[in-house]
């Protein structure tokens, strides 16, 4: 296990390199300029400022500075946020979205996976329609519907939680609630199917033969393995919620990372906008690297010896 961790470690780093180096390329093919009044400079404050931050080099050049910057920890400074050092735009923006995307991750994963086993063993009921209902919701309805919803009546109307901002604990249950939408929808579908596939699986009809209880073949011998294509599924998405979620968070007033990101984008912040893709995709990969140490942990059938299943 620990050859195979490692091996997948090193996959981590060249995927990262990878990605580093491809964004950085398509950042210079990006029209424009992060520069603000560009055109009202004159010839000499624009050499003055290409030169400060270094784009009058040759591009292999300004990509060996990046790169050996960055192995340094050094991600550049923002053109639009007053030269902040990019690393500490992130570490500022960061806490709020992982928070958020945490909280809603972890209510979506456990409802939707409660959701998805009550409904698979009460195929065909009332609870079983109940279950598909919610999951059909969650995934149709925007997670814009729900804040504007949870905003009118749980916050105008019962004045129970505040409206939007970032100030305490309680100004999170709100935009957590309509993020966490999405995946109690996804995690419910798919361990509903999962768990039906395996109930009507041959080693749980021997296990019914051996006079296991009715919960020790539900929990014990069908739930591991239904649980590993929902792990699958909720990990990216686990990056995508706690990366940040554009909407949630301008309709909150939350100051996390997508409403940054979106802002770097509209006005070239090239920095930025490198060091917000480096931390999605080393979330990524982490998390890809996660998901398959879980499979050995979870599914019994899966040996992991020399970095080969067995």
């Amino acid at each position: 296990m620990a050859r195979y961790i490692l091996q997948r470690f090193l996959y981590m780093i060249f995927t990262l390199f990878i990605v580093v180096s491809v964004t950085f390329f398509l950042m210079k093919l990006i029209p424009g300029t992060p520069f603000n009044n560009w055109e009202k400079l004159s010839g000499i404050q624009r050499h003055i400022l290409l030169v400060k931050y270094g784009f009058d080099q040759p591009v292999p050049v300004q990509y060996a500075h990046y790169m050996i910057n960055m192995l340094k920890g050094d991600l550049g400074v923002s053109f639009q946020f007053n030269n902040t050092p990019v690393t500490q735009l992130l570490a500022d923006r960061t806490g709020p979205s992982a928070l958020l995307g945490a909280q809603a991750m972890i209510a979506g994963a456990v409802i939707g996976i409660l959701l998805g086993v009550v409904a698979a063993l009460k195929q065909n009921t009332w609870v079983d329609y109940g279950a598909t209902f919610i999951a059909v919701i969650g995934k149709s309805i925007p997670s814009f519907v729900f804040a504007g919803l949870l905003q009118f009546y749980v916050a105008v109307k019962l004045g129970w939680l505040p409206v939007m901002f970032w100030n305490g604990p309680s100004y999170t249950i709100l935009p957590t609630i309509a993020l966490a939408m999405f995946p109690i929808s996804i995690a419910a579908r798919f361990m509903r199917t999962e768990m039906v596939e395996v109930m009507a699986s041959d080693y749980i009809t021997l296990a019914k033969a051996k006079g296991a209880s009715y919960w020790q073949i539900s929990f014990k011998h069908a739930l591991r393995n239904a649980l590993i294509p929902v792990i699958t599924v909720m990990g990216p998405l686990a990056v995508s919620l706690m990366t940040g979620s554009l909407v949630i968070e301008d309709i909150f007033g939350i100051p996390g990372i997508g409403d940054q990101f979106v802002k770097s984008i509209m006005t070239n912040d090239y920095p930025v906008i490198m060091g917000t893709s480096i931390l999605f995709a080393a979330l990524f990969v982490f998390i890809i690297l996660v998901v398959d140490i879980l499979y050995g942990i979870i599914d019994p059938r899966i040996r992991i010896s020399g970095g080969k299943a067995k």
